[in-house]
This record gives structure tokens, sequence and C-alpha cells, in this order.
């Protein structure tokens, strides 16, 4: 019992660790509240997509701010906002399938991203945290801004919860309700492009996909409804990021990574004990 105790209080005598777990647990929350979206909607190629589409936005704010968060903060936002939106634009009313826009922008954005950032010679040294996160950097004034903007992010989903089912799951009926659909199709996916970004830091870029989808797929498996999934969802994102962060601090391994490979391992274990019931009831 004490060396249990130790290893879990070990870790909280440094500052940056318990930065870090605040920072990884309201940011994975985060995720897995607005990933139930991506995933009743299929989205996940979407959000995959707007991760790496803010990269261009990332490089600017580097260029021009000399790399400091707040500059890449609102340089990612300003972008992923962009991408959100024109995305969503360029799948509407035309001839253009979704995923069809969304490859396109995603390419287009992901290379002028790559000519922007091999502008600066430093690039693979600095910029290396915004592909993979760095979550044990966070500082003061970085969970200042995740607490505001989780807050918003969480009032609007509040807010617009009855909206937001209704479009997810009957289109049609939000139609025959005279819902203003494109309103808050738009709504939505700004949602996810604030959350994207203000857990840039947390996962990074390449990372980030992980954290909005894995949580919630495991949830789906779990609960039959939406806000049982959304509890769900919310514990285990908050749960690996604990023990990923934990993981983190005594194999010596990227905290990112860590966090989304705990999220994933719970994924397959869920589905592969669902896999063996169905087999022994058949």
């Amino acid at each position: 019992m004490g060396e249990a105790l130790r290893v879990l209080l070990d870790p909280l005598q440094y500052a940056f660790m318990v930065r870090g777990l605040i920072a990884a647990v309201v940011t994975g929350g985060l995720c897995a509240l607005v990933g139930t979206y991506v995933v009743l909607r299929g989205m996940a190629f979407f959000g995959d997509a707007l991760a790496h589409s803010i990269l261009p936005g990332l490089a600017l704010g580097y260029l021009l701010g000399g790399g400091s968060r707040d500059s890449l903060f609102w340089w990612g936002l300003g972008t992923a906002i962009l991408a959100a939106l024109g995305i969503g634009g360029l799948s509407r009313g035309g001839r253009l399938k979704e995923d069809t826009a969304i490859g396109v922008l995603f390419a287009g954005a992901m290379a002028l991203g790559v000519v922007l950032i091999s502008t600066s010679r430093s690039y693979a040294v600095d910029l290396t945290h915004l592909l993979f996160g760095d979550v044990l950097g966070v500082g003061e004034s970085d969970l200042i801004r995740l607490g505001i903007f989780a807050a918003f992010v969480f009032a609007f989903i509040v807010l617009f919860y009855k909206e937001f089912l209704v479009i997810s799951f009957d289109p049609i009926l939000a139609v025959t309700l005279r819902l203003p659909t494109r309103l808050l199709e738009n709504l939505l996916l700004i949602l996810i492009a604030v959350t994207i970004v203000v857990a840039l830091q947390t996962v990074g870029v390449a990372l980030m996909v992980a954290m909005l989808v894995t949580p919630a797929a495991t949830a789906y498996l779990l609960a039959r409804r939406l806000p049982a999934m959304m509890a769900l969802s919310v514990a285990l994102a908050a749960f690996s990021a604990v023990v990923g962060l934990y993981t983190s601090y005594y194999a010596g391994v990227a905290s990112g990574a860590a966090i989304v490979l705990t999220a994933t391992g719970i994924f397959l274990a869920v589905r592969f004990l669902q896999i063996v019931r169905g087999s022994s009831q058949a």
C-alpha cells in the first residue's frame, strides 16, 4: 500500500506534472465530449483533416510571433475555424461529396504548412512539439486559456444539446422542425475546430484525431444513450490521460503518445471482450 501511494504521489511533487495532469484531464474530457458527435456523425476523417489543416496557421504564428505560445494558439485557432467552415461550404449544395472536399483542403493546407515551416532553419527542433504534443510544458497561462475555452465549448454543447442531437440522428426531422440546420452545422464545426486547437499542446497534430475519436468510440460500444455515451467517453479520456501521463513519467516515453496508446488499449480490450462474448453466445 505504501509503495503504491509513493508511486502515485512522487510525480506530484513537481509543478510541471501537476499542471500537465490538469491539462491532460481537461483536454481529454473536452475532446471526448466533442468526439461523441464526431463518432456519431462519422466525421473522423474530418477531424484528422482539420487537425492537419491548421499547420499553415501554426507556421505563420511561429514565423511572425517568434514561436510564442499565444501567437501559435491564435493563428492556429483562426486557421482551424476557416478550414472547418471551408470544408463545410465546399461540400454543401454542389457535386462534391464531403470526403472529397476534405481531401482537397487537407492536402492543400498540409502542403502549404510544410512549405511555410520549411522556411525556418530550426523548424525540425522548434516545431516538433506541435506534431506530438508537449503537455509537460504547459504553463499557468496555458491552463487559464484552456479552462476558458473548455468552458466555452461545454456551454455551447449544453445550450444546443437538443438541436445537435436532432441534426446528428435525424436531419430530416431537423428540416421539418425548421431548425437553422446550416447555422447549427457550422457551429458544431467551429466547436470541433476550437477543441482541436485547445488540445494541440497535449497530444499534438499527429495524434489529435485519436483523442477525438478513441474514447468516444469506446463509449459508443458500451452505451446506448447519448448522455451516457458522453459521460463514459469523458471518464475514459480522463482515465487515459492520467494513466498515460504516469506511464510517460516512469517509462520516459512521450506523454502524448502514452495517453493515446492507453486510450487505444482500452478500446481494443473492450472490443475484444465484446467479440469473445458474442462468440460464446452464438
